[in-house]
Protein backbone atom coordinates (compact mmCIF):
# COMPACT_ATOMS: atom_id res chain seq x y z
CA UNK A 1 0.00 0.00 0.00
CA UNK A 2 3.00 2.80 0.86
CA UNK A 3 4.56 1.52 -2.43
CA UNK A 4 1.39 2.45 -4.19
CA UNK A 5 1.09 5.61 -2.27
CA UNK A 6 4.60 6.33 -3.10
CA UNK A 7 4.14 5.63 -6.91
CA UNK A 8 1.22 7.74 -6.72
CA UNK A 9 3.11 10.90 -5.18
CA UNK A 10 5.63 10.68 -8.02
CA UNK A 11 3.78 9.41 -11.35
CA UNK A 12 1.34 13.01 -10.04
CA UNK A 13 4.73 14.91 -9.55
CA UNK A 14 3.39 16.31 -6.42
CA UNK A 15 5.38 17.91 -3.62
CA UNK A 16 4.96 16.77 -0.24
CA UNK A 17 3.03 19.69 0.57
CA UNK A 18 0.85 18.75 -2.42
CA UNK A 19 0.59 15.39 -1.56
CA UNK A 20 -0.22 16.54 2.16
CA UNK A 21 -3.01 18.52 0.93
CA UNK A 22 -4.57 16.56 -1.00
CA UNK A 23 -4.47 13.47 1.47
CA UNK A 24 -5.66 15.63 4.08
CA UNK A 25 -2.36 14.82 6.17
CA UNK A 26 0.84 17.04 7.09
CA UNK A 27 3.85 17.23 5.45
CA UNK A 28 5.91 15.35 7.49
CA UNK A 29 3.90 12.65 7.55
CA UNK A 30 3.98 12.14 3.46
CA UNK A 31 7.63 12.42 4.50
CA UNK A 32 7.61 9.25 6.50
CA UNK A 33 5.54 7.64 3.69
CA UNK A 34 8.08 8.78 1.43
CA UNK A 35 11.16 7.55 3.60
CA UNK A 36 8.71 3.88 3.83
CA UNK A 37 8.14 4.35 7.25
CA UNK A 38 5.90 1.41 7.17
CA UNK A 39 5.60 1.07 11.35
CA UNK A 40 4.54 4.62 11.98
CA UNK A 41 0.99 3.96 9.49
CA UNK A 42 -1.78 1.42 10.74
CA UNK A 43 -3.81 -0.76 7.40
CA UNK A 44 -6.81 1.70 8.05
CA UNK A 45 -4.28 5.13 7.77
CA UNK A 46 -3.32 3.59 4.77
CA UNK A 47 -6.45 2.59 2.73
CA UNK A 48 -7.76 6.25 3.95
CA UNK A 49 -5.26 7.57 2.02
CA UNK A 50 -5.27 5.69 -1.44
CA UNK A 51 -9.04 6.48 -1.22
CA UNK A 52 -8.27 9.82 -0.75
CA UNK A 53 -6.02 9.61 -3.21
CA UNK A 54 -8.64 7.52 -5.49
CA UNK A 55 -7.11 4.46 -5.51
CA UNK A 56 -9.29 1.28 -4.77
CA UNK A 57 -8.50 -1.50 -2.33
CA UNK A 58 -9.18 -4.43 -2.73
CA UNK A 59 -8.60 -7.82 -0.53
CA UNK A 60 -8.45 -10.97 -1.12
CA UNK A 61 -9.03 -13.94 1.76
CA UNK A 62 -7.95 -17.46 0.35
CA UNK A 63 -7.25 -20.71 1.90
CA UNK A 64 -3.65 -21.83 1.09
CA UNK A 65 -3.29 -24.70 -1.78
CA UNK A 66 -3.20 -28.18 -0.32
CA UNK A 67 0.39 -29.84 -0.80
CA UNK A 68 -0.03 -32.69 -2.94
Amino acid sequence: MIIALRKFIKDNDLTQASAARLLGVTQPRVSDLVKGKIDLFSIGALVKLLSKAGLRVELNIRRPAKAA
